[in-house]
């Protein structure tokens, strides 16, 4: 019999749709949940008001109009939370200053311009930050896109390097990952619920995403085994609290880790591993 190809087959490395899906609903599941306790309250008062109607004829109609109204209520709640994230790119702003050299920023335009064109991705805009740490970031700025790169990074990694961590941030794009991982550091919550929305293992994830594009897992390989190398120093934005708050949206979500944790599938050094099997 001659072999027949599987006309459903998708290659695992490129994001299907139902995975996006996933993750662009994390956000309003996760506000769905921290709505729970008040959604079942109005509703039991709903139906309370309803069951009225044997002593009250007109209770039903007012069961029914608190019923509208918060429904009404909760979705503009949802879209609300859906839209916090947008605000991360200017916040990093504030933060940062401006760092690196002209030179640098040619090498990361070129890259930029190179990788938006094969991940599809339009309008994103490139900063280059005066930071000793290595890392980098994708983030919503409102309706578009910024990417944040260390000037330490541009400085001492290889322009195949340099690619492979791009290509990266370009990939959790692709998969839909940075609504609910701007959400996740903007949000008021503890450091568990924000892993929970953000995602675990969701950087393991954008990785294979982004070698699979750039045919190179080796570039992005060492530019993670150079960030487990890397030791912050005390005065760096990875050692302040403000980082441990946004660090889900990071390339190199531990960067603060002292030691390699390979049971932690976003652990830079695990992740290094794992590239060099392919």
């Amino acid at each position: 019999m001659a072999p027949v190809l599987d006309p459903g087959w998708q290659s695992p490395y490129v994001p299907a749709t139902a995975e996006r899906h996933a993750n662009h609903r994390a956000v309003r599941k996760f506000a769905l949940r921290r709505k729970l306790p008040q959604t079942i309250f109005i509703s039991v008062l709903a139906l309370a008001l309803v069951a009225g109607v044997v002593a009250v004829p007109w209770l039903p109609a007012v069961g029914v109009a608190v019923a509208a109204v918060y429904f009404w209520d909760l979705r503009r709640a949802l879209l609300r939370y859906e839209k916090r994230g947008e605000t991360l790119g200017n916040a990093m702003l504030d933060v940062f200053s401006a760092g690196g050299s002209s030179v640098d920023r040619q090498r990361l335009i070129t890259v930029l311009d190179r990788l938006t064109a094969t991940f599809g991705v339009d309008g994103v805009s490139a900063f280059i930050v005066d930071e000793t740490g290595y890392n980098a970031a994708l983030v919503p700025s409102g309706s578009t896109l910024s990417m944040f790169v260390t000037a330490a990074m541009m400085r001492d990694f290889e322009l195949i390097e340099i690619e492979g961590v791009v290509a990266h941030c370009l990939a959790r794009h692709r998969l839909g990952l940075l609504s609910r991982e701007s959400v996740a550091s903007v949000l008021n919550m503890s450091d568990d619920a924000r892993r929970t929305l953000a995602g675990a293992g969701n950087a393991y994830r954008a990785d294979e995403v982004a070698a699979a594009a750039i045919r190179y897992p080796q570039g992005l390989a060492e530019a993670l085994r150079k960030c487990s190398r890397h030791v912050n120093d005390a005065e760096s934005f990875f050692s302040s609290p403000t980082y441990a708050t946004w660090r889900w949206i990071w390339f190199d979500i531990w960067s603060d880790r002292a030691t390699p944790d390979l049971s932690d599938l976003d652990d830079v050094e695990l992740r290094a591993l794992a590239l060099d099997e392919w």
